[in-house]
């Protein structure tokens, strides 16, 4: 198994953060900060458990925890703030990770045109009949929150992802 550099593997993911939309209103005042780490087990008293650590180095089959904090810096609430990110390339959307408390979650298949709920995302198959979309189907996820985002106030959203 090689080891490839983090840099490479999750520069998709981080570069997100400047794509990030939010209201037109609000989009000045938005920010967003992705982090990645690697999920590692552990024997700890005799139970296994699992931490993350720093994601220095990623090897095939790795799990990787994306986090996004999304900051209103503004003087006022940031109303219907939509942010994305993008699934790096080299990896595999783990079904059923995108959370953001408060968000609701779309997927895209399409680099991120387009967005729905995975039951409506379908792609073309073998003899292009569409079939529907499975998770490493994925290319872009988008939370929207539910709520305004208070100044000053912070919202999280993570995906896992496993390197290919």
């Amino acid at each position: 198994m090689s080891k490839l550099p983090v840099a490479a593997l999750i520069w998709a993911a981080l570069w997100s953060a400047s794509c990030g939309a939010a209201a037109p209103s609000a989009a000045a005042s938005i920010t967003i900060r992705t982090t990645a780490a690697v999920e590692r087990t552990a024997v700890v008293n005799g139970r296994e458990i699992v931490r993350l650590a720093p994601a220095n180095r990623v090897v095939a089959g790795d799990r990787v925890v994306y986090t996004l904090a999304v900051r209103n810096n503004g003087p006022g609430a940031a109303n219907t703030v939509s942010f994305t990110s993008p699934i790096p390339r080299l990896m595999a959307y783990l079904d059923g990770s995108a959370v953001g408390p408060g968000a609701k979650v779309s997927f895209s298949i399409d680099g991120g045109r387009t967005y729905g709920r995975p039951k409506d995302l379908s792609v073309r198959g073998a003899h292009a009949k569409p079939r529907p979309a499975a998770p490493s189907d994925y290319t872009n996820i988008r939370w929207t929150l539910r709520d305004p985002l208070q100044a000053g106030s912070v919202a999280y959203a993570r995906f896992t992802a496993v390197l290919k």
